[in-house]
């Protein structure tokens, strides 16, 4: 695997450890964190500040009462069944097994030789693998939120630089760029993003609505 050099924000590392980042960047993080050492040490550390904060925060006394009707609640309600764990397949981290339920990408064409395969789509955004051949490119785009990019497998290069294995490049409203695959192997992404891209030409704005993007 190459050297990452391009990282999680602290910002979002609090936030995932704390619960509260949004399920389309939450599985963006979590594949990156499986591929990174510095990101689950720092991870590591939020986690362990959470928890002493928690154990701090004063003892709040509830009535005999209180406790008698949670207590029957906990025992009406039956346990939900654990969520199965993934181990990485391929260039696809654990996280990202998950998503796809333990099955290969079904890739579907967006135009000029990239595919892409959707894992979520809803209110709080969406979550896609992409696969882009060697030297082609994404259409210029634009963004009306914040998009996590994680390169898998190969490499691109747009105008804020190179992006390799285990990279995540984080993109918000003020970026516009032509992400470019490297010559070799294809580059594969899993993008995550809480809003739609901002397309400029014309036929990627038509087709946006019917992939999702």
């Amino acid at each position: 695997m190459s050297q990452i050099t391009h990282h999680i924000p602290e910002s979002m590392l609090i936030a995932y450890a704390a619960g509260s980042l949004p399920r389309p960047f939450a599985l963006a993080v979590a594949a990156h964190i499986s591929l990174c050492d510095d990101c689950r040490v720092g991870l590591g550390a939020h986690e362990a500040v959470g928890g002493t904060l928690l154990n701090e925060q004063p003892v709040q006394m509830v009535s005999d009462s209180m406790k008698e009707a949670l207590f029957a609640q906990l025992d009406d309600t039956p346990l939900p069944e654990p969520d199965p764990a993934f181990e990485r397949s391929g260039v696809f981290p654990g996280p990202v097994m998950q998503a796809l339920n333990g099955k290969p990408p079904r890739w579907k064409s967006v135009g000029g030789g990239v595919r892409q395969t959707l894992l979520h789509w809803g209110d709080d955004g969406s979550t896609r693998l992409l696969y882009i051949p060697p030297g082609k490119a994404v259409p210029d785009h634009g963004h009306n939120g914040i998009e996590l990019t994680l390169v898998l497998q190969g490499a691109f290069s747009d105008e804020t630089g190179r992006f390799g294995v285990g990279d995540i490049e984080v993109a918000d409203d003020t970026l516009e760029h032509t992400p470019v695959a490297e010559p070799g192997a294809p580059c594969i992404c899993l993008a995550a993003t809480d809003a739609p891209l901002r397309f400029n030409s014309l036929i990627p704005r038509l087709l946006q609505p019917l992939l999702r993007i």
